[in-house]
Formats: structure tokens, C-alpha cells, sequence
């Protein structure tokens, strides 16, 4: 097979995982190689329907040995299939690369033979391009769940970042769909990639070393080097996805499970991705895909958790136990327990203040710096651009008008607006404010 016709199909068939993000690894090639990973993430560009695309996304091989009902790749499936070598995807990527076409590789497959067989020749790919063409861009590779440690050891050892999919959020779930799977592979995967992040770390000089206020160990800045004879484990993390809406799990175990990955596992990112109807699916999926909002509602409700300490049980509605999809997380939050407010904003602590809607990471902190030396005004709001609907949870040095709407039964519907589906930018710079 030619190797357009195998990029076809195995480019198409890698567009269902979403954990690829580029952000978060620092890899300098010293002026001897070819590739450049910043700690800010790679260059990315837009193609005329608006997907960003910087990375060559592609799986290894869509044959699989399992039958996963969710996949289109599943064994029982009739799709086309193809196989690419390691030595083909290393040529495309760095065929692609000089045509700067792209910055680094995202690199997923399907399990063809053996876990073990499969993550060691997603290992290769890796190892060839750092060793042998000495490429310094960003390599993003598939963490086989099942595999054995040396495996994943061989592969964290030239990857910036490995993502061991859950693909569902409990195991009844799994059990229904993917009975082959279980969550307690993916999550010992997790653990052994965690432990080989903890490994390099503690490898790390201590005059490059530098903490959190907590405590923690961070990685180097990029003025403190660390040098290529250092060895590194997956400098960017490890991250995880879950589809929602293929079983009718509520978004409260989605969130919880999320939220026992961040703290036990130290993901760097959980992503969320709305079930797709497949061709000839199973009858135990549903018909339909889930409304899009619902995919956007559970990533706000993660920067919530992750960011704005709040717990899961106050984000889900009480009753059916899943986000409100006309208003966001804490816009929902906020509303249910107006008793809370309105929040002065000299006076409010920070975490008080974090749940004030409208009211971001950013904001917040330029607000505590701001009270220092002068009473917060509403013109200063103004001046922060804070959203007008964070106006009603407020008070500020000279203005309590907001708070007259607080109690009223129209206030939800006057922040309620029709749902629609956020633009490509509008979404991007929302995610990059946390303006949530």
C-alpha cells in the first residue's frame, strides 16, 4: 500500500483522540539537531476550517485485536486497514517537519499483537527520532494499558508527554463496552509512568531544582537547563480522555473520576470528548451524540476543580447529578447558594472570591494586589473587564446596586442566554484566561 493511502486512512483514524495537547515541555536541541519543544508549547497554525494543527497526529497501525463498541477501529469493524513501520512514521515525521508542515508528533495505534509488542515499537519510533536524527521537537506517544513497566520506561525515556486513555469513566461502563478493558490496567500504567516522572525528577542536580510554595519539586526553568546528559521521563506529564455521553453515566462520576486521577495520578490534563455515533455501532450505544455544551460544561467544571478548589458534589446539580447546560458550573454554584453573597471585594478572602462568577485566577489575583493601596471600585472592575454578570454577586467601595437583583426570581433568567456553540477563538482565549 502507497504511503499516501496509509496516511489517509491512518490520519483519519487517529482523529477521535483528543489528548494531544503540545504544552508543557522544555527540550532545546543545542544547535545539533533538528526541532525545537518550548516550555510555552509549539507553533501551531489553522487550517480554512478552523482546526489548529501543529502536530503529525497518526496511529501506528487501526488494526486492533480488541473489540471495543465505542471504536471505530475495533476488531469487528470493516473499516479499511493499514500498518505503518516505526521507520515509516520516523521519514513522515521528519519529511513533514522540513516542509514546516509541522513541530512534533502525536503518535497513537491500535493493538495489534500484544500490548507489550505494540508499545515497543511506539518506543522505537521515539527512540529512532531522538537518537538516530537527533529531533528535538515535541513527541506525544499512546501509553499501552497492559504493557510492562520496561516498556513504558523505554518510551517516557525520549517522549515529552504519554496519555494511558480510560476512554470511560467507571468500570460498569467498561465492562458493558470494552469488556476486555479495565480500569485497573490504564491506572497502573498511570502509576508506572508517575513513578518514572518522580524518578528523573529526583535525578535532577538540586542547583536546578526549584519549589512550589507547597513544596513540590517543578521542573526546571527554561534559564536553568537541564543538561542532555540528565535523564528525563516524560518532561510534559501524562494526560488521559474520557468519551462522554456513549452510557448514561452522569457527570458526577465523570468529575470524580477525573478528580481521583489529578490527585493520585498528577495528570496534567483529563479531556473530554463528546461519543460520536459510529457506522454499524452497537445497539448498547445511543443514536445520538450528546449536545456539544456538555463536553464544554465538564471543562469548566475541571478548571474548577483543578483551579478554584471547588469539590464535586457543589458542582453537579443535586438531582440528576449533571452540570446545568444553560449556565456554567459556577454560575450554577452561585445561584443555588445566594446566601453566600453578595462578597465584598476589599474584604473577601481569595478563595471566596474565586467563586464569584465572572471572577478568573487572574482577576482575582490583580484584585489582592490592587486593595493593598487603594479601595477596589467598580470602575476598577470596569477596568479589569469584569463581566457584568459577576455584578450581582458584589459589592465594591461605592456601589451595592448590583445586589438589589440578587434575590430576585428573574435574575437566572437575565443571565440565561440561548445556548449555542462557542467559536473556535472564543473558546481558545477563554481557556487561556480561566475566566471562568
Amino acid at each position: 500500500m502507497e504511503t499516501t493511502i496509509k496516511l489517509g486512512i491512518l490520519a483519519d483514524a487517529a482523529k477521535y483522540d483528543a489528548s494531544c495537547a503540545s504544552s508543557g515541555s522544555k527540550r532545546s536541541n543545542g544547535g545539533r539537531g533538528m526541532g525545537n519543544a518550548g516550555g510555552a508549547g509549539i507553533c501551531h497554525s489553522y487550517t480554512p476550517d478552523g482546526r489548529c494543527v501543529s502536530l503529525l497526529k497518526i496511529l501506528l497501525t487501526n488494526h486492533c485485536v480488541y473489540d471495543c463498541q465505542y471504536c471505530v477501529n475495533r476488531v469487528s469493524s470493516d473499516v479499511p486497514r493499514a500498518r505503518f513501520t516505526p521507520a515509516e512514521v520516523v521519514k513522515l515525521t521528519l519529511d513533514f517537519y522540513r516542509r514546516n508542515y509541522i513541530e512534533g508528533l502525536f503518535l497513537s495505534s491500535g493493538i495489534a499483537g500484544t500490548p507489550d509488542q505494540t508499545m515497543e515499537q511506539l518506543a522505537e519510533v521515539a527512540r529512532s527520532l531522538r537518537e538516530d536524527h537527533l529531533f528535538a521537537g515535541y513527541i506525544h506517544l499512546k501509553a499501552v494499558a497492559g504493557c510492562s513497566d520496561e516498556a513504558l520506561n523505554a518510551a517516557g525515556r525520549h517522549a515529552d508527554r504519554l496519555s494511558a486513555n480510560v476512554e470511560l469513566p467507571t468500570q460498569p461502563d467498561l465492562d458493558r463496552l470494552a469488556p476486555e478493558k479495565t480500569l485497573d490496567q490504564t491506572e497502573a500504567a498511570m502509576t508506572a509512568i508517575k513513578a518514572g516522572i518522580a524518578a528523573a525528577r529526583d535525578r535532577v542536580p538540586d542547583r536546578l531544582k526549584r519549589k512550589s510554595p507547597g513544596g513540590n519539586v517543578l521542573p526546571p526553568t527554561p534559564s536553568r537547563r537541564v543538561s542532555p546528559a540528565t535523564p528525563r521521563f516524560a518532561p510534559a506529564g501524562q494526560s488521559t480522555q474520557m468519551i462522554v455521553g456513549a452510557t448514561p453515566t452522569p457527570d458526577a462520576e465523570i468529575l470524580r473520576t477525573a478528580d481521583r486521577l489529578y490527585r493520585g495520578q498528577r495528570l496534567r490534563r483529563v479531556y473530554y470528548t463528546a461519543y460520536s455515533p459510529i457506522p454499524k455501532g452497537s445497539h448498547h450505544l445511543p443514536t445520538h451524540a450528546p449536545p456539544l455544551v456538555r463536553e464544554h460544561r465538564l471543562y469548566q467544571a475541571d478548571w474548577l476543580l483543578r483551579f478554584y478548589g471547588f469539590k464535586v458534589d457543589e458542582i453537579v446539580q443535586p438531582g440528576d447529578k449533571n452540570l446545568d447546560l444553560e449556565v456554567d458550573p459556577k454560575m450554577a454554584w452561585a445561584l443555588l447558594n445566594r446566601d453566600q453573597f453578595p462578597v465584598d471585594v476589599n474584604r473577601a478572602a481569595r478563595e471566596m472570591l474565586l467563586r464569584v462568577p465572572g471572577f478568573g485566577v487572574r482577576t482575582v489575583g490583580r484584585l489582592l494586589g490592587m486593595r493593598r493601596y487603594k479601595k477596589v471600585r467598580k470602575a476598577d472592575l470596569k477596568a479589569l473587564r469584569v463581566p457584568k454578570r459577576a455584578l450581582p454577586f458584589v459589592v465594591t467601595a461605592d456601589d451595592f446596586s448590583g445586589t438589589k437583583i440578587l434575590d430576585s426570581e428573574r435574575l437566572r433568567s437575565r443571565i440565561v442566554t440561548p445556548t449555542r456553540q462557542m467559536g473556535l477563538f472564543e473558546a481558545a482565549a477563554s481557556a487561556q484566561t480561566g475566566e471562568v
